[in-house]
Order: structure tokens, then C-alpha cells, then sequence
């Protein structure tokens, strides 16, 4: 998964920003004069571009579709959100630069990325492929909904604690009647965020699979499972709604919300497209779990 990239051709650079970016306007608009430096093209977002005042701004699927690097600014939800714009044509390598707490996908620190840029642009880099999630919702046999997921899938009840009861096939055939506070659909990447709460497994990036994790079942001997890439995975809702404003909800990457109601089908499978992050040499996945987890510490 992770592939040395040995030449240098990366363009044009795009440049996307956590929405207050304005707090850290002194970096970005240094950022920008020393990419020029190197000759590359420069295409801003919407909130990078209000901030260093420029007229011309582009959304997010358009700048992972145009440029050869994008650079993200800020936390690991503004990685996220570039995440599900992924789209089915070449895409950009992402750069993650750490601009908020914890950045378990957002791989620089402001500093060592600058630093680091020479490098990058010398080709002297990992690719870091990760897989993302197609999550398709359907009512009444008809598709509603469909979206793109990096981290995870959740369905639950929201503050509402009372069991939901989901019927779930993999591949056509039954795995399970699931009596419980919701489920977790994850990811490797997504593998050490909420399913990691719930007892879930911590899976490396480079396993090509993704995890169902029960959220507090009603029986003990229930537990997670690691299913592979090439299963689809359907989940059919058998629960109604037990109160006006507590709906029972599917969440993509603790981001988006879509209520959901008895007899909703999910569809779950592993999508065609990729998310490609780069990693400087002596990045140590090992490392980053013992230092953002405090793990094994």
C-alpha cells in the first residue's frame, strides 16, 4: 500500500483549509510564497482563497481532480471531508499538515511539512493508499442516498438508549439478527477512532478489510468481526423510531447524518476509488499508535 515515489511530477498544487483557516493566515500565505518557489501552480479552495483575498477558488472535487498534490489544512475532519470528494478520474496525492489536535490521518505538523517540501517536490516520498467505503441507503426499494466513507459508517439512536434490532448479510447470505445500541462499519483507517471505543479490533492499513462492530449488544457472546474487501455488505433496519426527535440515524465519518426508519436497507461495499496520502521516509505506523494512543506505553 505504501509506494516510493521516485518522479517528480507534481504541477500544480491545490490547497485545501479548515474553515477558520483565517486564524493561521500568516501560515498559509507563507505556505503559498514558498510553493511558489518552486515553480507550481497554485489552486485555492473557498476558504484559502477569502483568506489571502483571490477571486478564484475551487471545491474540493475539482482540486483533487486538477492538481497533482493537494495540501490539507487542518484537522482530521477536514481530511475527511476531502476524503468523500474523491472522484472516479485520476486523483491528487493528499498531504495532511496537522492544524488541529489529535491528526491521526494529518501526518505533518506545520513546521516539519515545510521543511519537508523540498523533498516532496523531489519526488522523495511514500504514496499511502487507503480505501474508502461506498454506504447506499434504500427505502421503499428505491436508491435514497449514497455517499463515500474513509473512516466509518455508524447507525445508532443517538442519546436514546434503547436497543435497535438489524438483520445483516454479507454476500446474500444471513450473518446475523443484531439486537443492539447501533453498529459500526469501519475501516482500517477508520479502525482506531470510534470502533476502537467500542472494543473494536485496531486494523492495519495495509489489511484489505473492513470491520463490523456492535455497540453495546444485548448478548455478551456478540462481538466484532473483520470482513473482506471483495463482500458486500447489507443491513436491514427492523426498528421503528420510539420517540418524535430521536430518530435512528446513519453517520458517515461523524460528519453527515441521514435518519433512518424501519425496513431502510444499507449497502456496504468497498468502493473502486482510492485516497492516496503521501508519508515522508521514516513514518512508522507502530510509532503513531504508541504516541497518539499512548498505546502499549
Amino acid at each position: 500500500m505504501a509506494k516510493r515515489q521516485k518522479k517528480n511530477g507534481i504541477k500544480k498544487v491545490g490547497i485545501i483549509s479548515k474553515h477558520n483557516i483565517a486564524s493561521s493566515a500568516d501560515y498559509l500565505r507563507k505556505l503559498v510564497e514558498e510553493i511558489k518557489k518552486f515553480d507550481k501552480d497554485i489552486l485555492l479552495d473557498e476558504y484559502s482563497a477569502k483568506t489571502l483575498g483571490e477571486k478564484t477558488s475551487y471545491d474540493k472535487a475539482a482540486l483533487l481532480r486538477r492538481c497533482d498534490l493537494v495540501i490539507v489544512l487542518g484537522g482530521d475532519g477536514t481530511l475527511l471531508k476531502a476524503a468523500r470528494a474523491a472522484g472516479r478520474s485520476k486523483q491528487a496525492m493528499v498531504a495532511g499538515v496537522n492544524m488541529g489536535h489529535l491528526g491521526f490521518l494529518t501526518g505533518f505538523t506545520p513546521q516539519r511539512f515545510f521543511s519537508s517540501l523540498p523533498r516532496i517536490f523531489a519526488g522523495n516520498f511514500h504514496k499511502d493508499e487507503r480505501f474508502l467505503l461506498r454506504v447506499t441507503m434504500y427505502r421503499d426499494g428505491k436508491k435514497r442516498y449514497t455517499t463515500l466513507a474513509l473512516n466509518e459508517a455508524v447507525i445508532n439512536q443517538g442519546g436514546f438508549a434503547r436497543l435497535i434490532k438489524m438483520m445483516v448479510e454479507i454476500n446474500q447470505r444471513q450473518l446475523a439478527h443484531y439486537k443492539a445500541d447501533g453498529l459500526i462499519i469501519a475501516t482500517p483507517t477508520g479502525s482506531t477512532g470510534h470502533a476502537l471505543s467500542a472494543n473494536g479490533p485496531i486494523i492495519h492499513p495495509r489489511i484489505e478489510g473492513f470491520v463490523l462492530v456492535p455497540l453495546c449488544p444485548a448478548r455478551l457472546g456478540v462481538r466484532p468481526i473483520v470482513i473482506p474487501n471483495d463482500r458486500q455488505v447489507v443491513i436491514k433496519l427492523e426498528t421503528q423510531w420510539r420517540a418524535e426527535k430521536k430518530p435512528i440515524v446513519l453517520t458517515i465519518d461523524g460528519q453527515i447524518t441521514i435518519n433512518l426508519k424501519r425496513g431502510d436497507s444499507l449497502r456496504i461495499r468497498t468502493s473502486s476509488r482510492k485516497f492516496t496520502m503521501i508519508r515522508m521516509a521514516g513514518h512508522n505506523y507502530y510509532r503513531m499508535l504508541r504516541q497518539k494512543l499512548g498505546w502499549g506505553e
